[in-house]
């Protein structure tokens, strides 16, 4: 399986469907090669593996020097980290595989990657379900944010563990499948179904965990923030009712940054996912699709860990600042300069841009508290 998911296994036409006779027949089975798509995806692969590494390293290292702690720090803490992960995992495993085309790593290794693999996309999808809940009760409930950073942690607790949980499955499904007769060993789900239907309702028990689910409760939690925002404009209450052109800038960002991430998950993975339904119900379809269809929808769904950085980068001013702060003592420490007087960096003189910005407590002019949005 080149994919983190196990319905579109690609390497499942690397192996023939029958038994010893399909390779000794008149047409022979043959050996999967490194095809120019192959080639082709292996250097996307690597580019995207470059961009994604630097782009969500900076984040993190953005968000670590930020002083001022605050609930929404956790989350994207949280979902920068999973980003990485699908980044670490599944990127250099595909385009390794996809050069090595069969399985060199031993059975031990198929077994334990392939988990990580899977275990890497719930997280990240997991983690965003967290996110829209927290968002969806901190703009429906605003002054429920005083246990806000308590619930996120088990919100957060709950989505690695169910990650791990719902990953645990590839350990006893995938293993080592070696073609009689020939040099040829592959890392596959074949066989480990005894009966068609089960492994159906395995591959739709993902579908619905790792995208149908969250997507669900993404859409409702956003439709109900939007609806929320929208009826209080209209009727001058709640948040609107405060004179502040901050909290107004606030609902904005959150309308916009809410849509961009929705709209990054969906129209990057449902391709994809849409391609993976079709296998189920007509599997022969793979061997008649060509192959950089299947190749470029997973690339394609890739693209939403390099999208999470610059939606973050968008609407916090001072990641930008701070990266630069970032390069400046890059350039000045290899060339040996060392400023007597500490400069400050965009996080420390833009102290409340992530509180302001990204929906943490801030204090209006009159002293009241306010839960400001993402």
């Amino acid at each position: 399986m080149t994919e983190a998911l196990p319905f579109l296994n690609e390497t499942q036409k690397n192996i023939p469907d029958t038994n010893l006779s399909a390779v000794t027949s008149d047409h022979p089975w043959m050996p999967p090669t490194f095809t120019t798509t192959a080639r082709a995806r292996v250097i996307v692969t690597c580019c995207l593996f470059l961009i994604s590494a630097c782009s969500n390293s900076a984040v993190l290292l953005s968000i670590i020097r930020k002083r001022r702690k605050s609930h929404i720090r956790i989350l994207i803490l949280s979902l920068t980290a999973a980003d990485l992960l699908v980044t670490c995992l599944v990127m250099p495993l595909d385009a390794v595989w996809n050069v090595t085309i069969q399985w060199c790593a031993g059975e031990l290794l198929c077994k334990l990657l392939n988990f990580f693999k899977l275990f890497a996309m719930y997280a990240a999808a997991l983690v965003l379900v967290v996110i829209s809940l927290d968002r969806h009760s901190a703009i429906l409930y605003p002054f429920s944010f005083t246990n806000a950073s308590q619930r996120n942690r088990v919100m957060l607790c709950v989505a690695w563990f169910l990650s791990f949980l719902l990953a645990s499955p590839q350990i006893f499904i995938f293993r080592l499948y070696t073609i009689p007769s020939m040099n040829f060993t592959q890392c596959v789900t074949h066989g480990s179904f005894p009966e068609h239907w089960q492994e159906t309702v395995y591959n739709m028990f993902t579908f619905m965990t790792l995208f149908v689910t969250p997507l669900c409760v993404m859409a409702v939690c956003y439709v109900r923030i939007l609806w929320e925002i929208s009826t209080q404009m209209k009727d001058k209450k709640g948040l609107a009712r405060s004179k502040s052109e901050h909290i107004s800038k606030a609902r904005m960002k959150t309308l916009k940054m809410t849509l961009v991430i929705v709209a990054s998950f969906i129209v990057c993975w449902t391709p994809y996912y849409l391609l993976g339904l079709w296998y189920w119900f007509q599997p022969e379809m793979i061997q008649q699709t060509p192959e950089y269809i299947h190749r470029s929808l997973f690339l394609f769904g890739l693209l939403h860990t390099c999208s999470d950085p610059l939606i973050y980068g968008l609407y916090t001013p001072s990641f930008w600042e701070d990266v630069t702060t970032c390069c400046r003592k890059m350039g000045a420490g290899s060339k040996g300069h060392h400023p007597a007087a500490k400069r400050m960096s965009g996080s420390e003189l833009n102290v409340q841009d992530l509180t302001s910005n990204d929906g943490v407590t801030c204090v209006a002019s009159t002293g009241t508290v306010i839960q400001t949005v993402f």
